[in-house]
């Protein structure tokens, strides 16, 4: 049977490279998985010590609230002061959300009246096109950039005949990597202030930042919360993927509709893992630094051993995330046939770009989730794959071996 909303859905294009990956290894073959921003190191000890205290009491295993705890929501309040100084109402500013994806897509849900028109970033992490038109928006892709996107999306509301009902930025980007300065929030906030035009701001990965300057909030921009919610995760910031804990912050009319419809949905997340995440964020922050420190090292790993390879990888400002333009030898192929063959013919694994949208071929993105070691051994892989004469001369016949 089809669908409706199932057919608004593309084929999966992760999916080609996953069904790859699983055949490989069931043969015994040895993978370097560098495809899904997937964290590899443990949650730090004392917010585990904290969940193991809490699930031993036994009324935290009742259902909790579906908001999120007050501990928690305040413990976010007081992460915003800090580190951007903005000060936000726990009780009508900030929700919990199962991860910042499903707070996404329950707001998409929330907010959206059937045709809402709906602009993205092209190419784009995919839960922000896809979770609006799950719930029925038509969607513009702009072109990903600092100033294209913000020269685009301007061009696109003063010239075109409908008004979009929200933009969604996501800086640090993902997948580009790229990252802005409060500079271009002063200026779409401005914007959209004008248009009446609600801004969703992506922020997750940003305190995963290699230069000085970390990377700001637009909540920091005055008056943003009259048109602006902003979304957050635990799971890079604090290694945590797999406890689905993240925020919504900002505007309260958007906060109290993503609030109401969570309430029809979920209970929120278990309360032992709510309180080890207020644990996380109001306790030592160093945990947070060595992680950034280790992204960072093996984001030059990476950058150098590839660029020996012979494959030139711009090193990234911020995330976990390098954005590869494919070698020039591949580039016939496009993203997700050379993805494909890297994995075959050299048993390295990246998301094909196009996965992010159409302004994503020509890329891949590979997620710094191998430690160094592995890095410079997927280097080795590459350097004799990009060397190999009949690959080169014909990749396509290779492909259908």
């Amino acid at each position: 049977m089809d669908f409706h909303r199932i057919k608004q859905l593309p084929p999966y294009v992760f999916a080609q490279v996953n069904a790859l990956k699983d055949k490989a290894r069931a043969a015994g073959v040895d993978i370097i998985d560098f495809g899904m921003g997937n964290p590899d190191q443990p949650t730090p000890k004392h917010i585990v010590d904290k969940l193991i205290e809490a699930a031993q009491n036994p009324r935290a295993h009742r259902y909790s609230a579906s908001r999120g705890i007050q501990g928690l929501r305040r413990a976010q309040a007081a992460y915003y002061a800090r580190r951007f100084g903005v000060e936000l109402d726990p009780e009508s500013e900030i929700v919990v959300t199962i991860g910042s994806k499903e707070g996404l897509a329950n707001l998409a849900s929330a907010m959206t009246a059937p045709h809402d028109l709906i602009v993205t970033p092209d190419p784009s992490y995919p839960i922000h096109p896809y979770g609006f038109i799950i719930a029925g928006a038509e969607i513009l892709g702009v072109p990903q950039g600092p100033d294209g996107f913000l020269r685009g999306f301007r061009e696109l509301v003063e010239k075109g005949d409908r008004k979009p009902a929200a933009v969604i930025v996501n800086y640090p980007a993902n997948p580009t990597a790229e990252v802005v300065g409060l500079d271009f929030y002063g200026e779409i906030v401005d914007f959209c202030r004008f248009h009446n035009i609600y801004i969703l701001s992506d922020i997750a990965y940003s305190e995963i930042y290699f230069d000085d300057v970390p990377p700001p909030s637009i909540l920091q921009i005055p008056r943003a919360k009259d048109i602006a919610i902003e979304f957050t995760s635990m799971s890079k910031t604090y290694s945590m993927p797999g406890w689905r804990i993240g925020f919504a912050a900002g505007n309260r009319e958007l906060i109290k509709a993503l609030t109401r419809i969570k309430s029809y949905l979920d209970y929120g997340a278990f309360t032992p893992i709510q309180v080890a995440a207020t644990a996380a964020l109001n306790g030592p922050q160093d945990c947070v630094d060595e992680m950034r420190a280790l992204y960072k090292g093996r984001r030059d790993v990476l950058v150098q051993s590839m660029a020996a390879a012979g494959w030139d990888i711009p090193p990234p400002k911020a995330s976990m995330f390098a954005w590869a333009p494919i070698p020039a030898a591949f580039a016939h192929l496009g993203s997700l046939e050379f993805s494909k063959l890297l994995l075959t013919e050299a048993a390295v694994a990246v998301s094909a770009g196009v996965a992010f949208g159409p302004n994503g071929e020509g890329f891949v993105r590979i997620a710094l989730v191998e430690n160094e070691q592995r890095i410079r051994q997927a280097a080795r892989s590459v350097k004799k794959f990009l060397a190999s004469p009949v690959l080169q001369a014909a990749p396509k016949k290779v492909l259908a071996l």
